[in-house]
């Protein structure tokens, strides 16, 4: 297969500093290797401003050319958000394909989408970005596995795909994603029905949720030190030390500018973030950027409805293990000043150390709004017995000699009218 070779530029602005510009050209690089770009070099250019037809200023479109020529580059990506008069003059002065950061991420999602779902949110996305412009296909560039058209490939046709055809698929896959969120919302009310809380992970990317996802429920979701590694929400049951049990809930990472295209489409599945009982924050705590990364996350939370001030959020401090390795005191002093905090917990997906107590810290947050009750139930309805361990937390329970066992739970109000329901012992409490 012929490689395809990439040029990164990254813009900043003069008064940008050093390190973010050094772990901003390190990010760009990882989404270019995410799509298999063979990476040709990267470049920091200051822009003090912004040709409104180029983006880039002439000194600097100059130097790129040059690069770009020298080294046979086939690529040019900018790492950023530019418009799509700016794309085509790029286009054009270069004699190149240009892609942009929302153009980059919409390849990677399109390559990594394996359900069904995914594929159409991601399609869906991909048309709403071409309404805003028409991306050209270069016929002498390798074409990569998957992409959403943006790194074109031989014996393609280069072509304008008309607006009235684009609403028209724009409405199908609407009308599609429509049909899915019906049969979610079918599985989200035969989840309700059983009451079983909702922890979704959420973080930035490559934060280690999936990691931490497979370490929680021993499973074997992908999990690899590259951005956007996962892609498709996953589902998977949980038991909780003292029993009791849950879902927990994978989510795709965030990232700053993720596309707004994306945002939207992917909203249906996110709503299991807006519905969850406790939202897990992963952070990586060896990242210099967490502060940035936080924001991040959190302000994509907030256009999905979840406030930075919600009770339900849940701080994990993640990857210690390589805090301890580059910082060994600064791994102590926020180990131990967290330690005590009930919603902020420091672990290592990676060795297991600190998940234990996390889980613990969780079990004290779906119970804070328990109350403690006492009843009396026949030992022949084992099926009772067998709910309230899945769905309370069973602090005692003792068998008498008239065939009856009194238990002590602790549940939520919720889940105590679920079992009366269920169950009718509404007059034993």
């Amino acid at each position: 297969m012929i490689s395809t070779t990439v040029l990164i530029v990254c813009p900043t602005s003069p008064n940008n500093q050093s390190d973010s510009n050094e772990y901003q050209a390190q990010e760009a690089h990882g989404l270019c290797e995410a799509i298999n770009l063979d990476i040709h070099s990267t470049k920091s250019i200051s822009l003090k401003k912004i040709s409104p037809s180029t983006y880039l200023t002439k000194g600097h479109l100059e130097a790129v050319k040059a690069d770009m020529e020298e080294g046979d580059v086939d690529i040019l990506y900018i790492d950023t958000h530019i418009k799509a008069n700016q794309q085509r003059n790029l286009e054009k002065f270069l004699n190149k394909k240009v892609i942009d950061r929302t153009g980059l991420i919409l390849d990677i999602f399109a390559d990594r989408a394996r359900t069904q779902e995914g594929t159409i949110q991601v399609d869906l996305a991909f048309k709403k970005y071409q309404k805003s412009r028409l991306v050209r296909a270069w016929t002498h560039l390798e074409r990569q596995k998957g992409g959403g058209g943006f790194i074109g490939g031989p014996g393609e046709k280069q072509t304008e795909l008309d607006r009235r055809m684009l609403d028209v698929e724009i409405k199908r896959l609407e009308k599609d994603l429509k049909k899915i969120k019906s049969n979610r919302d079918i599985q989200r009310k035969a989840r309700d029905k059983e009451h079983f809380p909702i922890i979704a992970l959420v973080g930035y990317t490559n934060a280690g949720k999936s990691t931490l996802f497979n370490t929680m429920t021993n499973a074997n979701v992908l999990s690899k030190d590259m951005l956007f590694a996962t892609l498709d929400p996953t589902m998977r049951g949980l038991t909780l030390p003292n029993g009791q049990k849950a879902i927990l809930s994978d989510t795709v990472g965030f990232i700053q500018n993720l596309p707004t295209e994306l945002i939207a489409a992917f909203s249906a599945t996110l709503e299991e973030v807006v519905e969850a009982d406790i939202i897990l924050h992963v952070h990586d705590v060896s990242n210099s950027e967490i502060a940035s990364h936080q924001k991040t996350v959190l302000a994509i939370l907030n256009d999905l409805g979840v406030k930075q001030s919600s009770n339900n959020i849940f701080n994990v401090y993640n990857k210690i293990d390589l805090l301890a390795d580059i910082d060994s005191y600064e791994y102590t002093r926020l180990k131990n000043a967290h330690e005590k905090d009930p919603k902020n917990a420091y672990v290592s997906s990676y060795t297991g150390e600190g998940v234990e107590p996390l889980l613990n810290k969780i079990i004290a947050l779906l119970s804070a709004d328990y109350e403690e009750k006492r009843l009396s139930l026949p030992s022949s309805d084992g099926r009772a017995l067998a709910w309230l361990h899945g769905h309370a937390i069973v602090e005692k329970q003792e068998y008498h000699d008239d065939q009856s066992i009194a238990v002590t739970i602790k549940i939520t109000k919720m889940a105590l009218n679920k079992f009366k329901k269920l169950f009718g012992y509404s007059s034993l409490f």
